[in-house]
C-alpha cells in the first residue's frame, strides 16, 4: 500500500511538478509570537462566513415581489412584506439549525471585521508594512474596504426595517454625487427608492462579486506574498534582517493553527447560541413611510452614520445645480481620509525617511513615536466618528440635548486626534527615557538598601546581554550630507531634502 502511495505522488510529480516547493513549505518557520496569529482570526472567520453563507443562500429568496406572509411566525401573518424578508423569516423559524447559521454568519462578519482592524493595527504600529509587505499591505487595506461593502450589502439583503433604513441612506449618498447620482441610483436600485431590484443586485454583489474578489485577494495576501516572504519578528538577541525563529509549518505550526481554527468556530457558535443579533423578525418588513429611532448599524458601518448625523447642512449651488456638502463630506471624504491615509502611509513614511532597506525585524512602538502619535490620532478619529452614530441614544440615556451632543462630537472630531496624537507621542518618549535609563544604570530589582549615610537606594543589576538586543534601537539610515565644494543641488531638491530631514528628525 505505501509503494503504492509512493508511486502515485512519484507519477503526479512527474507531471504536476510542485515537490521541490512542498518540501521548502513544510519546513518554513513561523515565528512563535502570539500577535502572528492575528491575522489567522480574519481568515479562520472568512472561511465560517462562507461555510455559513452557503448554507444560506440555498433558502434566501433575493426578490422584492410583494407576498402575503404565511409562515410560522405569527405576530407577522397576513402582512405583506418583500420574498426576501418573508424567507428570510423562514430560515429564522421553519429552516432546521436556520437560525443558528444565520447569527453564525452575521458574527463571524464582525468577528472578521474587528480581527482585520486589530491584525491592521498591530502591523501599522510595529512598522510590518515597511519593504517588502507594502504592495501586502495595500492588499490589505483594499481587503478591509472590501469586506466593510460586504458586510452593508448583506445585513441590507432581508429587506427589514432596520436594513431599509441604512438603503435609504445608501440611496441619498448616491444621488448626492455630482453629475453622476441620480444615474447610479437607478442603475443600482432600478428606478426610484426603493426601486424593484436593489436586493437582487445587492445579493449578486454580495454573494459573488466581492466573494470573488475576496477569494483571489485573500490568498494572495495571506499565503502567497507571505510563503514568498520572510516572517517578521520581534528584535531579540541573535535575531537579524535574515535568520527567522520559530516552529517549521509542519507539524508544529500546522497543528497550532488547526487547533485554533477550532477555537474560532467554538467562540462564533458560542456568540450566535447566547447572543442575539440582527433580530429581523422585531422590526417587520421595510415601509418608506415608517422610522424607528435608535436605528443603529452594525459597528464597521457606525463611523459613517456618524460623520453624517454631525455634518452642518451646506450646500452649495454650481452652474444651477445644488452640491449637497453635508453627505458628500461624510459619507466620501470621512472614509477617503481614513483610508487614503492608510494606503499612502508606507510610502510617505519612506519618502520622509529615505529608508528602502528590507525590514523583516519589527519595531517597538515607541521607538518611532510620531508613527504612533498618527496610529493613535487616527483611531481618535474613527472613535469619535462611530461614538457620534449613536448621539441620539446618548442623549436619551444622559438626558441631554441632541443639539449638546452633536456639538461635542463635531468639537471632538476634530480636537480629538490632535490631543491623541501629542497624547501618544509624550508617551512613546517617555518611554524611550525609561529605556536609556535603564541601559545606563541597570534594571531595578525591587531591592532596597541602607547606605552608610543613613540613605535608602534601589538595588540595580546590570542589562544582560538578551535585554539590550531589545532596548536598544536600530539606528535610522542617516540622510546623505553635502559635501564642502560639492555644486549645490537645484532649489527645488535643496527645499525637498529641507523637509525631510526636518521631518526625519
Amino acid at each position: 500500500m505505501a509503494m503504492k502511495g509512493s508511486s502515485l505522488a512519484k507519477a503526479l510529480d512527474d507531471r504536476l511538478g510542485g515537490a521541490g516547493f512542498l518540501k521548502k513549505a513544510m519546513r518554513k518557520v513561523f515565528p512563535d509570537h502570539w500577535t502572528f496569529l492575528l491575522g489567522e482570526i480574519a481568515l479562520y472567520a472568512f472561511v465560517i462566513v462562507l461555510i455559513t453563507g452557503v448554507f444560506l443562500t440555498f433558502f434566501f429568496k433575493p426578490s422584492m415581489q410583494e407576498v402575503l406572509y404565511d409562515g410560522a411566525y405569527a405576530p407577522l401573518r397576513g402582512v405583506k412584506m418583500s420574498e426576501a424578508y418573508a424567507s428570510t423569516l423562514d430560515i429564522t423559524f421553519e429552516v432546521r439549525g436556520g437560525l443558528l447559521m444565520r447569527q453564525m454568519h452575521h458574527w463571524a462578519t464582525l468577528v472578521f471585521l474587528g480581527a482585520i482592524v486589530i491584525h491592521l493595527l498591530r502591523n501599522f504600529f510595529t512598522g510590518a508594512f515597511r519593504k517588502p509587505r507594502d504592495l501586502n499591505w495595500l492588499i490589505g487595506v483594499a481587503l478591509f474596504v472590501l469586506v466593510m461593502f460586504n458586510g452593508l450589502f448583506g445585513y441590507s439583503l432581508p429587506d427589514d426595517l432596520l436594513s431599509g433604513a441604512g438603503l435609504r441612506i445608501l440611496h441619498g449618498v448616491t444621488i448626492s454625487v455630482p453629475l453622476v447620482g441620480t444615474y447610479l441610483a437607478m442603475f443600482l436600485f432600478g428606478g426610484e427608492f426603493p426601486g424593484a431590484d436593489i436586493i437582487a443586485r445587492l445579493f449578486s454583489l454580495h454573494v459573488l462579486l466581492i466573494p470573488g474578489l475576496l477569494l483571489l485577494l485573500l490568498p494572495l495576501h495571506a499565503v502567497v506574498l507571505t510563503w514568498r516572504q520572510t516572517h517578521t519578528q520581534f528584535r531579540a538577541k541573535g535575531l537579524h534582517d535574515g535568520v527567522v525563529r520559530g516552529a517549521p509549518f509542519f507539524p508544529a505550526f500546522l497543528a497550532k493553527t488547526t487547533v485554533f481554527f477550532l477555537w474560532v468556530t467554538a467562540v462564533v457558535a458560542g456568540l450566535a447560541t447566547v447572543f442575539q443579533i440582527n433580530p429581523v423578525w422585531l422590526y417587520g418588513p421595510y415601509a418608506p413611510s415608517t422610522i424607528s429611532a435608535g436605528s443603529q448599524p452594525d459597528w464597521y458601518m457606525g463611523f459613517l452614520e456618524g460623520a453624517l448625523r454631525i455634518m452642518p447642512p451646506w450646500e452649495l449651488t454650481v452652474f444651477g445645480h445644488t452640491v449637497t456638502m453635508s453627505v458628500l463630506i461624510p459619507a466620501l471624504a470621512a472614509p477617503g481620509l481614513l483610508f487614503t491615509g492608510l494606503a499612502l502611509y508606507p510610502f510617505l513614511e519612506r519618502w520622509i525617511t529615505r529608508d528602502h532597506a528590507i525590514h523583516h525585524l519589527l519595531d517597538r512602538p515607541r521607538e518611532v513615536p510620531s508613527r504612533v502619535g498618527l496610529g493613535v490620532a487616527g483611531i481618535v478619529y474613527y472613535g469619535v466618528l462611530w461614538m457620534a452614530g449613536g448621539n441620539d441614544v446618548l442623549a436619551s440615556a444622559f438626558h441631554i440635548s441632541l443639539y449638546t451632543t452633536t456639538w461635542i462630537f463635531r468639537v471632538l472630531v476634530l480636537a480629538g486626534p490632535v490631543l491623541g496624537f501629542v497624547i501618544a507621542r509624550r508617551i512613546c518618549l517617555g518611554l524611550q527615557a525609561r529605556d536609556r535609563h535603564t541601559l545606563t544604570h541597570g534594571v531595578e530589582t525591587g531591592v532596597i538598601v541602607r547606605g552608610p549615610d543613613g540613605a535608602f537606594a534601589e538595588v540595580e543589576r546590570p542589562v544582560t546581554d538578551e535585554e539590550s538586543a531589545v532596548l536598544v534601537p536600530p539606528a535610522l539610515p542617516a540622510l546623505p550630507a553635502r559635501v564642502n565644494g560639492d555644486v549645490p543641488p537645484p532649489s527645488r531638491r535643496r527645499v525637498r531634502d529641507a523637509v525631510q530631514r526636518s521631518w526625519s528628525r
